[in-house]
């Protein structure tokens, strides 16, 4: 029997967001100020449905302050040293660890993550990162000179694009907005960043933060509106030289045809559906803990989730028998509760899509456990129960959509060549995972299995020093690590003659005496 979940503590002293962002949700210029576009919308707290804070949205106008103060801001930060933009950051990292207790509690609120997750998780996985780019920012080496052409010297130049205009999700909203402001302004960039109109408080603490430890005002921006009136504008601004977007591929598609209009660079993170390929000499109890923490991590919220399992039919039926036991021991509640191991899902719409996915699957699978929302002191908020189902197709809705919701699918295999095949047989290649104890095997997995990261005998941890991206239609372009400077800068070939008197003019070796 499913876990009913957690008792409620007391509301009082969670975070007091109205009164910390009491003159509005739009950070341009070091400054908090009201949006313009006459609408306001609620952050609502999904673990009951209460409005905790209103905010007025951003106009285009807003859009175009904030893209203003960016550009302002640019010549003189990409003009700053590396060891001065460095210095910026590592006390950027400083002031988010002062103030990790107040993320930790506002992510929560507004995410419905258990405050555990957050505290242990998304938080220090943000101070990370701004550690990490904080010394990665000294090593924006461009290549070493050379003659490559008779008398001339060559080299290459790695410099900043100019302003960034990035779009995060709600799923990870204060670790997307570090994953895409930190490269950005650790290579010189300005960035204005449009959060999800759900989750907006997070990225205000955190451009608070970033003018807090002496970065110059209009370097970190912050514009919160709704995709279509704000994101749209942002994406197609002229003075913006780049967007990164991270969201469903549907919406990614639309952000790429809005970008071709003023020929700008682009970094998409679109969606996914994780293969978890078990073979028949994995271990059976490390691979079913290792399929519910990958599955139900901030309630399958999580483009890189495990989604789909594949066992091999020597262990299939015990995967699916122990796997759902593991699911029902899983504790729902209020994510302010220490017992807590679930939250909510972001809304109550996004449940009542999960539902539809489980719904539908009952006439061509098996749900084995879960398949409901619960019931009792939980049926106001946002939760859906951990849900597992067996025997579904591979053509199936729930094997090849995206759900995004505490939902596992599993389906059997027989040959290693047809696991594989299988795990590459949907149109996203984020992440995957691979379960076996023979080296062989796991280097085979890594090699053909097409997704940007394959984890072997593990599934979810990510960090700092590593690229993190996808394949297919789960986007292009990384995040984290060294390589995301690759997104957020460009190259510049200077070549000049080396000889000290001009003996023959290129036009003259061209055209001849004109």
């Amino acid at each position: 029997m499913q876990n009913p979940g957690t008792a409620t503590p007391e509301r009082s002293g969670r975070f007091p967001a109205q009164e910390r962002f009491a003159d509005g949700a739009q950070y341009i210029a070091g400054r908090l100020g009201k949006g313009t576009s006459g609408r306001t919308h609620a952050v609502v707290d999904p673990s009951c449905g209460e409005e905790v804070y209103t905010y007025e949205l951003a106009s285009p106008d807003d859009v175009d302050e904030a893209v203003a103060a960016a550009r302002a801001a640019f010549p003189g930060w990409a003009g700053a040293t590396p060891g001065e933009r460095s210095d910026a950051l590592h006390r950027f990292a400083a002031v988010l660890a002062e103030r990790a207790e107040d993320f930790a509690r506002a992510e929560s609120l507004q995410c419905g993550k258990p405050l555990k997750l957050t505290r242990e998780f998304d938080v220090p996985g943000t101070i990370d990162n701004t550690a990490f780019f904080a010394g990665a920012a000294r090593h924006l080496a461009g290549q070493s000179a050379g003659e490559y052409s008779g008398d001339h010297t060559s080299y290459v130049r790695r410099e900043p694009i100019g302003v960034v205009g990035s779009i995060a999700p709600w799923n990870y909203p204060l670790q997307m907005a570090a994953w895409k402001i930190l490269p950005a302004i650790a290579a010189g960039n300005t960035v204005v960043l449009k959060p999800a109109e759900l989750t907006p408080l997070t990225s205000l603490l955190f451009a608070q933060a970033a003018t807090d430890a002496g970065i110059p005002d209009g370097v970190v921006n912050i514009v919160t509106g709704t995709g279509r009136e704000a994101g749209e504008h942002l994406v197609g601004h002229p003075d913006v030289a780049m967007t990164s977007f991270t969201g469903s591929t549907a919406v990614g598609r639309r952000v790429a045809e809005i970008a071709t209009g003023t020929v700008k660079r682009l970094h998409l993170e679109l969606g996914g559906k994780a293969p978890f390929v078990v073979f028949d000499d994995a271990d059976l109890e490390a691979a079913a803990n290792g399929a519910v923490a990958g599955a139900l991590i901030n309630t399958g919220q999580d483009c890189t989730a495990a989604t789909r399992a594949y066992v091999q039919r020597p262990l299939y039926e015990a995967f699916v028998e122990r796997t759902a036991a593991l699911m029902e021991t899983v504790r729902l509640g209020d994510p302010f509760a220490p017992g807590t191991d679930l939250g909510p899902l972001i809304s109550h719409v996004q449940r009542d899509r999960v539902a539809g996915f489980v719904d539908r699957a009952r006439a061509y699978a098996r749900v084995v456990t879960g398949g409901e929302a619960p019931r009792g002191e939980l049926e106001s908020g946002a939760y859906y129960l951990p849900t597992l189902i067996a025997d579904a197709a591979q053509d199936s809705e729930v094997v090849q959509s995206e759900i995004f919701g505490p939902v596992l699918v599993v389906l059997p295999f027989d040959s290693d060549d047809e696991g594989i095949r299988l795990a590459n047989d949907t149109p996203y290649g984020l992440a995957a995972s691979a379960w076996s104890q023979d080296v062989y095997r796991a280097n085979r997995a890594t090699r053909e299995i097409r997704a940007g990261c394959v984890w072997i005998n593990d599934h979810i941890p990510i960090i700092s020093e590593m690229p993190h991206g996808g394949y297919k239609a789960s986007g292009f372009g990384k995040d984290m690590s060294a390589y995301s400077f690759e997104e957020y800068t460009q190259l510049k070939h200077v070549m000049f003659d080396n000889t000290a008197v001009v003996r023959k003019p290129w036009h003259r070796t061209i055209f001849g005496d004109c």
